[in-house]
């Protein structure tokens, strides 16, 4: 991003609210990337949440490269009194988060607007592989540091928490699992009957095997994310999507988390396609092969 006078970042650019920044993207050799907005806290009359989205997507007009304008809206915590505002754990997973989407929007270079989305089961993978690098040593000792002491966070305390995120991650999987074939099992009826929804719920259970003692996370009568939710027989892409971003990263850490010919590769297969290209074929042109679930079950702890 544009460097200099954070207070000052993008001046010129109007914004939609007096907290809300306004930054110029940049590309290596100085090219213009896109236009970003960052609005960071809460306020009275401001969705909950946190979100990136764009103000204006990219594509090719007249033989020039329209560029996007995106934003990352969050609801970090505020200052208090004269005290800085200090970012929870989660706070910075969700500012890596999204990021990451934000850097999806940025970089993409497709012709047509309408070729930028990508399938539900890819499109966190942006974002959810920056989640990564957020508890990596050599990205803690850049920003995680005592607001007073400018201390770097000790080692014994990364790797605290580190096992920590493992504790009950059987639960966790297995629940999710459930309700993944729960909603397989809904959207791949055939025919239109009525259904009593416990007794379809646990014939869908017993098919798979599931244990009683870890029922699906969500049961039918109120599973909104499948129902109302646009996640219709695709609640597994978000584990679908820890699969591919563990995998993707392990590229990095078998390389260098910073390594530039593996950034590049990232960037140039998958971030600028958008959705252009069949994604499994861009993830193979990336990883050179398909993705692996060792990774993921590694950072879970089951492995």
């Amino acid at each position: 991003m544009k460097t200099g006078d954070e207070r000052a970042a993008a001046a010129d650019l109007a914004v939609y609210h007096p907290e809300v920044k306004a930054w110029e993207v940049k590309d290596a050799d100085g090219t213009h990337l896109a236009v970003f907005y960052t609005d960071y806290h809460p306020r009275p009359g401001k969705r909950g949440g946190a979100w990136s989205g764009r103000m204006r997507g990219s594509w090719v007009r007249d033989g020039k490269s329209v560029r996007p304008i995106a934003t990352n809206v969050c609801n970090f915590s505020r200052p208090a009194g004269d005290e800085p505002a200090l970012l929870t754990l989660e706070e910075v997973g969700t500012l890596f988060h999204e990021l990451g989407h934000a850097i999806a929007t940025f970089l993409n270079k497709v012709p047509y607007t309408g070729l930028a989305g990508v399938p539900r089961d890819f499109v966190e993978l942006p974002s959810q592989i920056m989640e990564n690098w957020a508890l990596e040593p050599e990205v803690l000792k850049v920003y995680a540091k005592h607001y007073k002491t400018v201390e770097v966070i000790p080692a014994e305390l990364v790797e605290k928490i580190r096992k920590s995120a493992q504790f009950n991650q059987g639960f966790a999987t297995v629940e999710y699992l459930a309700a993944s074939m729960l909603d397989m099992d809904w959207h791949t009826q055939t025919t239109p009957v009525e259904q009593d929804a416990a007794a379809f719920e646990k014939v869908s259970m017993e098919k798979i095997g599931n244990p009683p003692a870890i029922p699906p996370r969500y049961h039918s009568p109120y599973y909104s994310h499948i129902f109302a939710g646009g996640y219709s027989a695709g609640y597994y892409a978000y584990i679908w999507a820890e699969v591919l971003d563990k995998d993707a990263f392990q590229a990095f850490k078998e390389t260098s988390l910073f390594d530039q010919a593996t950034a590049r590769r990232f960037r140039t297969e998958i971030l600028e396609k958008g959705g252009s290209e069949d994604a499994m074929t861009m993830y193979r042109r990336f990883r050179g092969r398909e993705p692996r679930v060792d990774a993921l079950l590694k950072a879970r702890g089951l492995k």
